[in-house]
This record gives structure tokens, C-alpha cells and sequence, in this order.
């Protein structure tokens, strides 16, 4: 994949995709909060990290490089 398609694709991960993955992130967190009762701060914080980290990890190919010049 060269480089401009790359810079395409992580736009548009970052301006669609991330927002529609937050919402999903929030989501889950409401719906452990409805589900076990309201969690320990610590635990909701490990959740949204873990989720953090995970979101990024198949696409870590397509950001790979997007910073430098051609």
C-alpha cells in the first residue's frame, strides 16, 4: 500500500472510525454498569485502556509511516 492511500485510509479510521468505536466503548461500560452494578473507578479506567489499546492494533500498519514526507 503506498503511502497517500495509507494517509487516506488513517483519515478516515481516525474521523469515522474512532468516533463509532468511542460511542461502542462508552456503550459497553454503560451496559457493565446496568448489567454488575457500578464498577470501582480503577476497573471502568482499565476498561477504557484496555479498549484504547485495542482498537489501534489492527490498524497499526496503515499509521505506520503516515507522519514522514514521501
Amino acid at each position: 500500500m503506498n503511502l497517500k492511500t495509507r494517509k487516506r485510509l488513517s483519515l478516515l479510521i481516525l474521523v469515522i472510525g474512532l468516533p463509532l468505536y468511542i460511542v461502542a466503548a462508552v456503550t459497553l461500560v454503560n451496559w457493565m454498569d446496568a448489567r454488575f452494578g457500578r464498577q470501582p473507578i480503577l476497573v471502568e479506567v482499565a476498561v477504557y485502556v484496555g479498549l484504547g489499546i485495542l482498537w489501534i492494533l489492527p490498524f497499526k500498519r496503515v499509521f505506520s509511516g503516515v507522519g514522514r514526507g514521501e
